[in-house]
């Protein structure tokens, strides 16, 4: 018989931390939690095996589970001396999702379960707190319409608030019992217009349709948006975990909360977190009420004037620190962990690794290093290479003028500004368009998530530091300030209001997250410094990885940039991003125009003072490292003139007609110039441009090797080559270049020419290519759309289809084709190897700076990959991190 479900409680647990695909994080985690022996209500937990087999079969449950499902619960009653639907002493439950990988607020949870007309009395009894009871019933009827049933929420919070009003209470706090019970009958009410039906009074009936409503949710939009963004498969499942109810919302005695470890935002060695008295979980993280602090130092700090849980329960708060560190040294990380203390007594409910910024997973990894917890390896493991992009953007200049609107909490550091929108598909929409835009909430919902995803930042009226705004944002690396109640939000009027101030969508404001300010207008910009933590990591990471990382760069402030983030030379330069303005456009125009060689020259000769004074720059800046210089390969069509004024331009810039511009420019026209006269074709065509780039190349490797004393040492690349023939006629151009500059300059030039693989035909012949090929460099991007036969161009309109039903696992302009493009390139590299053992290897396509790719570049041996200036260090830190799984692979 298979084992569907899996108990913990009472110091014992039929799982541990390590059975994380079977239980999810969460069940894990509660099961070691109870083998630790810490104080964990008693529950069980159904295996995501089970969540396999309802999608398989039609989302029906195995034969067996009814079962185990009544066995645990009687299992569980034992340990709580309660039972489940019992009339006198009901066993009342949560019912919570729980994947493998923390996905915070995409699936349902319900609490309370088990509540009904008649438990409800004897709850009411046995606490001898009937608005507790009655505030409980109410609770679980809006939470389980909501998810299970599919009431919205909105139907009883216009109860609720309408009620309050009538009656001047400002909190939920201030009802009776009475007050509940009025309200409790209004939801039931409520739930019989919008159905037709009661609401469930049978328990078990309760039960099954919130384990139905976890495995549900896992397939939800806001659930599948969260998996495409994290690269969560959804064959992984959620397992569901069913707990003994513990109540945060028994009086004054009782609390609620959830608290971090260390900072998420900054990594410092604080406890973080809030809590609220006579709460319960859900109240803590909707923003409802304002939570309190944890510790004194944080009350102090944040100025409030309310207690602090080490004041006002300082038992419980002694035993919570007590618990706190122990979980981070027996995880080895910083915990996330939310507890409940039931007229005095704590529980723990959840622990899982916390979600931090960049900045503070930085710090926290170095600190863990130095105490001992982990060593230099584990901790460039643990950062998320793409999350260093958070550290590589602006933040706003101190010295920079603020119009202050408002102030809430920093919840999520950094800075960003743009167009306000009230509306997450508004902001999605936006975002398509390139505009950038700042989502402003009164709260954010789990629904938020696609428009969180595509805001420059978030803004929040409502909502603490552990909201969903403020949790989300920290994952997405999302500049946040939450909770910033002096503004005023009319999502009707599309406005918002602050200090005397009325804003409406698409106006612009900047949100800086570290300081928890709203500003008016657009807030000038710093670059970032990476230096501290930043620095100690990136140097770890140095030691470990095997490949050397490098810039694909033309410019003088991309280079100057790949320096400055680490870059070991430049992969690809692409000369025809050299020609782009100015007089340089109109030169390069009358060279392609051109109809005999004398007229190309003649162009060429006014652009070689350009390319020359471009090398002496670029070789200057990246002084003693490699720069690789791919030769001219433009699609013509970028370059042709289009408009009567560009034509008129060229035609006087060469003396000829308009009309003969014309008929030239359309005998060029090609259908598909991706595919067309470029690259080698182009130096084949008229070698005249050849030699002059190679002239431009070989006397600014000798003025710079003068001017910086250090060598000069040019990779010329020839792009888009079929085979050696191509290879072997421009080589033969550049060579007799070098041979007339070092009789022109009595220098001794050191230099190596190579080529780009990008089509499948040069992967194929790479061993004939490699007899006189010095280096491959492999142009992962025309590889791509060579090899699948797809345009970079065209390809948005049905890729979306392709990666969700599966036929790609994911965009492979983005993350390499391993199986298909990832094939030719090991043909290549084996049949260059072969060869020239000592050919040296790269990628300078955008694949260079996606870690996935990275990942593949590592096992089948490159020397270096190539990537943009502002990937240097993502590219520097996913090169350890591939270094050491192979490491860790041949050991294993």
């Amino acid at each position: 018989m298979t084992k569907w479900v899996y108990t913990f409680g009472d110091g014992k647990a039929e799982g541990q931390a390590g059975m994380r695909e079977l239980l999810g994080g969460k069940g894990a985690n509660l099961a070691e939690m109870s083998n630790l022996g810490l104080p964990v209500p008693p529950g069980f937990t159904i295996s995501t095996e089970v969540c396999t087999y309802y999608y398989a079969h039609g989302q029906t449950y195995p034969e067996d589970l009814s079962g185990q499902v009544q066995a645990a619960l009687d299992h569980v009653g034992g340990l709580t001396g309660k039972t489940f639907g019992d009339a006198a002493n009901p066993l009342l439950v949560s019912v919570r999702s729980g994947a493998r990988a923390s996905m915070p607020g995409m699936m349902d949870t319900v609490l309370n379960l088990g509540l009904n007309d008649v438990t409800v009395e004897a709850i009411a009894a046995s606490s001898g707190d009937a608005r507790f009871a009655y505030d409980s019933y109410r609770r679980f009827i809006q939470m389980y319409s909501d998810v299970v049933l599919g009431v919205e929420h909105h139907h009883f919070e216009d109860i609720l608030e309408e009620y309050k009003d009538r009656k001047a209470y400002s909190l939920d706090t201030d009802l009776s019992a009475d007050d509940w019970k009025l309200i409790v009958s209004r939801f039931k009410e409520t739930v019989q217009k919008e159905l037709g039906r009661p609401f469930p009074q049978d328990p078990k009936d309760q039960l099954w349709g919130a384990i139905g409503a976890v495995f549900g949710s896992w397939m939800n939009q806001r659930a599948n948006k969260y998996r495409e963004l994290h690269g969560i498969p959804a064959s992984w499942g959620t397992a569901v975990n069913v707990q003994a109810m513990v109540f945060g919302n028994l009086g004054d005695t009782s609390a609620t909360g959830v608290a971090f470890t260390r900072n998420p935002s900054t990594g410092e060695k604080e406890l973080y977190g809030e809590f609220l008295i006579n709460a319960q979980g859900e109240d803590v993280v909707a923003g409802i009420r304002t939570p309190q602090d944890i510790t004194e130092q944080a009350r102090k700090a944040a100025g409030s004037d309310r207690p602090s849980l080490e004041v006002a329960m300082p038992e419980a708060y002694a035993e919570f620190i007590r618990i706190c560190g122990l979980l981070e040294k027996h995880y080895r990380d910083v915990q996330d962990v939310e507890f409940t203390i039931e007229r005095g007594k704590l529980w723990m409910l959840q622990t899982r690794n916390g979600k931090r910024t960049a900045k503070a997973a930085l710090k926290i990894a170095v600190e863990l290093a130095a105490e001992g917890l982990i060593t230099q390896d584990e901790a460039v493991a643990r950062i998320d290479p793409m999350s260093l992009d958070q550290l590589l953007h602006p933040t706003i200049d101190p010295d920079a003028d603020r119009k202050v609107l408002a102030t809430g909490l920093p919840a999520s550091p950094g800075a960003a500004g743009g167009e306000i929108v009230f509306d997450s598909d508004e902001a999605e929409a936006a975002r398509a368009a390139g505009r950038k835009v700042i989502l402003v909430r009164v709260e954010t919902s789990p629904e938020d998530i696609h428009g969180m995803h595509a805001a420059e930042g978030i803004l929040t009226t409502r909502g603490g530091m552990t909201s969903h705004a403020a949790v989300v944002a920290r994952g997405m690396g999302k500049p946040c300030v939450s909770g910033a109640g002096g503004l005023r939000v009319d999502y009707a009027s599309q406005t918002m209001t602050a200090a005397g101030v009325t804003l409406k969508k698409g106006d612009w404001i900047t949100i800086d997250g570290g300081a928890g300010q709203v500003l008016l207008g657009e807030i000038k910009m710093l670059e970032p410094e990476l230096s501290g933590e930043f620095g100690t990591l990136m140097g770890w990471a140095d030691k470990a990885r095997r490949m050397k990382i490098r810039a694909n760069a033309e410019t003088p402030l991309d280079a100057r940039t790949a320096r400055q983030f680490g870059a070991e030379g430049i992969g690809l330069s692409r000369t025809e991003h050299m020609f782009f303005e100015g007089e340089r456009i109109v030169a390069v125009r009358e060279m392609i125009l051109a109809d005999d060689e004398a007229g190309r020259r003649h162009a060429l000769a006014k652009l070689l003072p350009m390319q020359r004074a471009d090398f002496v720059e670029l070789f200057t800046i990246m002084s003693g490292l490699p720069v690789t210089i791919r030769l001219l390969d433009p699609p013509l069509h970028e370059f042709l003139p289009h408009s009567d004024e560009e034509v008129a331009e060229v035609a006087a810039a060469m003396g000829a007609s308009e009309d003969k511009l014309k008929r030239r420019a359309a005998e060029l026209h090609e259908f598909n110039p991706m595919l067309g006269f470029r690259g080698c074709r182009l130096a084949i065509a008229y070698p005249e441009i050849a030699e002059m780039q190679a002239r431009a190349i070989f006397e600014a490797s000798v003025e710079a090797a003068k001017a910086t004393g250090a060598p000069v040492i040019p990779e010329i690349m020839v792009p888009l080559v079929m085979g050696r023939p191509e290879f072997d006629i421009v080589k033969e151009r550049i060579v007799a270049m070098a041979a007339a500059v070092e009789k022109e300059t009595g220098a001794t030039l050191d230099y190596q020419v190579g080529t780009m693989i990008e089509l499948p035909r040069a992967c194929l012949k790479a061993d004939e290519i490699a007899e006189t090929a010095e280096f491959f460099s492999f142009g992962t991007n025309d590889l791509t759309q060579t090899g699948l036969g797809i345009s970079r161009d065209d390809a948005a309109s049905f890729l979306g289809p392709y990666t969700a039903k599966g036929i790609l696992p994911y965009d492979p302009f983005v993350t390499l084709d391993i199986e298909g493009v990832g094939e030719l390139v090991k043909i290549g590299v084996e049949r260059g190897r072969r060869v020239r053992p000592d050919i040296k290897l790269g990628i300078c396509g955008e694949h260079g700076g996606d870690p996935t790719s990275i990942a593949f570049c590592e096992q089948v041996g490159l020397d270096y990959v190539s990537c943009s200036p502002y990937r240097v260090p993502i590219a520097r830190l996913a090169a350890a991190q591939a270094a050491l799984g192979v490491k860790a692979a041949s050991q294993a």
